[in-house]
């Protein structure tokens, strides 16, 4: 099985990798391409973390493969009719290449579940501090692989910067209505949508206040704040 991941932006090619391995059968080798080393010592990690046999080849300045033997596990209902549908079934030697690299939110996947007391805390639109468009880069990426967690938050707070996240243009929209749709609660500050100027723009989710935040927060078993 080979999934072409070439000039695909992290997390992609984790989580496709994660996706095979899991609907493979046992022994299958999953090969994955992929265009530079980050992306290998990241696929490498995957396959530490589950205990699995990986190994790697650099083929070119452009082009390295990282195979990685599936251990194998039952095919859930979901997957299966994935499978099915595409005209494949798990371990198959010459199917051809995915060539997706989309970062829009899949249906959950069915063993996601909403982990009952953990907020996930967004105060900015990017992620970490140093260049801008770095921050807002990892912040899609962040929300992205959210939505690919066995556990999801069960409410996601925007305020501040954050709000322009749940808002029309976001490039994080897809992602969002996945989460709420797996049960996730959206929650975004009102006075900060009206600071933005975006308080008619609000695509995901409802509009709170600052009295349901601290009570969101004071109340939580974990959260998380970006």
């Amino acid at each position: 099985m080979q999934l072409d991941k070439r000039g695909c932006p992290c997390p992609i090619p984790v989580v496709e990798a994660k996706k095979a391995l899991e609907s493979a059968e046992a022994g299958t080798w999953v090969e994955v391409l992929v265009d530079n080393a980050i992306a290998v010592q990241n696929l490498r990690k995957l396959a530490s973390h589950k205990g699995l046999k990986a190994e790697d080849e650099k083929r070119s300045q452009q082009e390295y493969a990282v195979r990685i033997q599936a251990a194998g596990k039952a095919l859930s209902s979901k997957e299966s009719a994935e499978n099915l549908a595409a005209g494949k079934r798990a371990g198959d030697e010459d199917l051809p290449e995915l060539e997706s690299c989309q970062m829009t939110a899949e249906p959950a996947d069915e063993k996601s579940t909403i982990e009952k007391g953990t907020i996930l805390a967004v105060g900015s639109d990017q992620m970490g501090q140093g260049d801008e468009k770095l921050g807002h880069m990892l912040m899609k990426s962040f929300i992205y692989a959210v939505t690919k967690q066995d556990f999801l938050p069960e409410t996601i707070l925007f305020f501040n910067g954050g709000a322009r996240i749940s808002c029309e243009g976001s490039e994080s929209l897809e992602d969002l209505r996945e989460l709420e749709n797996a049960g996730c609660q959206i929650l975004t500050c009102g006075t900060c949508l009206d600071f933005y100027g975006l308080k008619e723009k609000l695509a995901v989710g409802q509009v709170t206040n600052m009295y349901e935040i601290v009570e969101q927060m004071m109340g939580a078993k974990k959260t998380i704040r970006l």
